[in-house]
This record gives structure tokens, C-alpha cells and sequence, in this order.
């Protein structure tokens, strides 16, 4: 299947949404008239040869799209119109919203911070390539995955800055496109990592489609800590799924290890304890964020290397989506780089 069926299939797909769903009730019913785009949302990716397409349209539209479709049933969620202004959001908007991996709002944030820039990322990450391409044998296994874990990282930023391209360039449409993440590299604890700077597409899909409900259901059974802790779990787990599903597609259908489910469910259970020691030692005993910052994050690294890498490189995955995304890196750095330079002269001073 060509990507320009996958497009012809997600459009309409969305216009469907648009157009019908969104004049069914809320809740349940709205909920089932959306099964049948789930489902062809679901086997999207089964139809793709290439392993890094198959990644990126499971994360955009099998996973990302769906959670933001079931949120759009229940009126909640990126896809419905502007509260503080009763605006509707048209259709393109709509259709970018829920196919792209964008963390979108309408109104404007003067402060928003850009702390890495898009040409420094790009030549960051052509380098890594480079390495990695051509030295990968000349250079020791674990250093590799760590180059690995600032690709994902900065893979990730680009692929939102290129979203952002189409939308603002191609399709101009107003809205603000949102950091994708907040220097993880900087980050002070577990919970600040993958709560406040890591990823923030996904932490804040998952808080809205997982959290927020699980808390909200266990609330008055188990009581407000346990529930806020159960949720977090659940939301780990949920995200380690989604994961194993991306592998699952990527591997091409290869049994799932467990091992990147085993991360997530690992750090959900840190979390929950870092949490308790903090609020037993009421801020008398904290780590100055020096020492307690590279204590977090090189234990996100040393548990990926363990448990998150492994299912990645064991069927040569890893060669087979560097080869294709090298391919299109060398396509896209130019654009990407006149791009930037352009955006920055538009917006002297963002």
C-alpha cells in the first residue's frame, strides 16, 4: 500500500469524523460510530514495507489518532472547538490535529521556549547518523544505544518541526504548534522527566485518555493517593503497550518480548516510590538537582539499554530503520535547513 493511499484512506477516514460522528451524541453512541475508522486505523500500518513509515504511521495514526478520537467522542480532547471562544475548528484544522503528532493550542504563548534550536538538532543528529552508519563497529555496543537514545530525542523534535512546516507553509493554517518536549537532559527527578519534559505529545494524550479517567474511577474506592498512583501505573502500562504494538508492526509481526512493557511498568513503579520518599522527607533531605538530575536520567538510560534497546536491535531492526531514515534525512536536511533559516527570519527573535 502507497503512501498516497494511506493518505486517501486517513482524509476521508477524518472527514467522516468531521462530518458525522460529530452530529451523533457524545459518549457511547458517538464511541461506536468511530469503531470502523479504528479498525482501519489499526491495519494502516500492516500494509507498509518500510520499517521506519510502519513506526511513524502506528505512533501517528494507530496510536496518537485513536486516543485522540475516543477523547473527541466524550467532547474532550485536542479535536473539539476552543472553549474560550465557542470557535469551531474547520476541517483542516481538524484533519492536522488528529493525523499529525502535534501538541496543538489556539492560543498564542509569547514565552514558549524553543531551548534547542532546529539547525543545532539537525546537525546534532547528522552526525550521529554519520557515526552510526559508517563507525557503528568501530565503536563500543553501549555507546552505541546511547547514541541511539539522543537520536529517538532528537528524532522525535524534527519530525515535529517538519509537521510544523506542512502546517504553517503548505496548508497556513493558525494554529500554535507546542514543543514536542522541555530538555529532558535536564531533568531533576523521575517525575519531573517523564511528567514535564519528556515527550510531552504523548504524556499529554495519555493523561487525558488514561490518568484522568482511571483516577477519576478509583477515586472514591481506593482513596486519592492510591487512585493517583494506580493511574500512573495504568498509563505507564498503557504507553508500554503502544510501544510493544510499534515493534510488533516494525517486526513484522514478531512475537512481543515484553521487555519494553517491563520498562515502562519499572519506571511507573520508581515513580510511584520516588514520590512517597519525597513527600516522608517533606523537602529535609533532597538531592540538589545537580546530583539528583544525572541520577534520573542516567538511570532512564541504563534501564533503556537493558529492557527498552533490546527487542529494537535483536531482529536488526535498529540497521534497517537508520538505513531509511538516512535515506530521507539527506532528502529532507536541506528543506528542513532553508526552513529554519526562513522561519527565523519571519519570526526575527522566536
Amino acid at each position: 500500500m502507497s503512501s498516497n493511499y494511506i493518505c486517501f484512506s486517513v482524509i476521508p477516514s477524518l472527514c467522516y469524523c468531521y462530518f458525522i460522528s460529530a452530529k451523533i451524541p457524545k459518549g457511547i453512541p458517538r464511541l461506536i460510530s468511530l469503531l470502523p475508522i479504528f479498525y482501519l486505523f489499526t491495519i494502516l500500518p500492516l500494509y507498509f514495507s518500510s520499517a521506519f513509515l510502519t513506526a511513524i504511521t502506528t505512533f501517528s495514526i494507530t496510536w496518537l489518532a485513536i486516543f485522540k478520537l475516543v477523547l473527541f467522542a466524550f467532547d474532550q480532547g485536542p479535536l473539539i472547538h476552543n472553549a474560550s471562544n465557542q470557535k469551531i475548528i474547520s476541517l483542516p484544522v481538524f484533519i492536522s490535529i488528529a493525523a499529525l503528532p502535534l501538541r496543538t493550542t489556539f492560543t498564542p504563548n509569547p514565552n514558549r521556549k524553543n531551548p534547542m534550536s532546529s539547525a543545532l538538532q539537525l546537525v546534532i543528529f547528522a552526525v550521529l547518523m554519520e557515526i552510526v552508519l559508517h563507525h557503528k563497529s568501530e565503536i563500543h555496543p553501549k555507546l552505541v544505544l546511547i547514541f541511539y537514545s539522543v537520536m529517538i530525542f532528537l528524532m522525535i523534535d524534527i519530525l515535529i518541526s517538519l509537521s510544523s512546516l506542512i502546517v504553517k507553509n503548505f496548508l497556513c493554517l493558525d494554529i500554535e504548534i507546542e514543543s514536542p518536549s522541555d530538555e529532558p537532559y535536564f531533568s531533576t527527578s523521575l517525575q519531573d522527566f517523564w511528567g514535564r519534559r519528556w515527550n510531552l505529545t504523548v504524556t499529554h494524550t495519555l493523561r487525558f485518555t488514561v490518568y484522568n479517567p482511571v483516577r477519576l474511577v478509583l477515586l472514591n474506592v481506593i482513596g486519592r493517593k492510591w487512585a493517583q498512583h494506580s493511574a500512573s501505573l495504568a498509563t505507564f502500562l498503557v504507553s508500554g503497550l503502544m510501544h510493544e504494538l510499534i515493534f510488533y508492526y516494525v517486526n513484522n509481526g514478531a512475537r512481543p518480548s515484553g521487555e519494553i512493557t517491563g520498562f515502562f511498568m519499572l519506571h511507573g513503579l520508581c515513580l510511584m516510590v520516588e514520590i512517597e520518599v519525597k513527600k516522608a522527607l517533606k523537602d529535609t533531605l533532597r538531592l540538589p538537582g545537580l546530583v539528583s538530575g544525572p541520577l534520573a536520567v542516567g538511570f532512564v538510560v541504563v534501564t533503556a539499554l537493558r529492557l527498552f534497546f533490546p527487542p529494537i536491535i535483536r531482529n536488526g531492526v535498529d540497521e534497517s530503520i537508520l538505513e531509511e531514515v538516512g535515506f530521507c534525512f539527506d532528502f529532507l536536511k536541506d528543506k528542513m535547513l532553508q526552513f529554519v533559516i526562513f522561519d527565523k527570519i519571519c519570526n526575527f527573535g522566536y
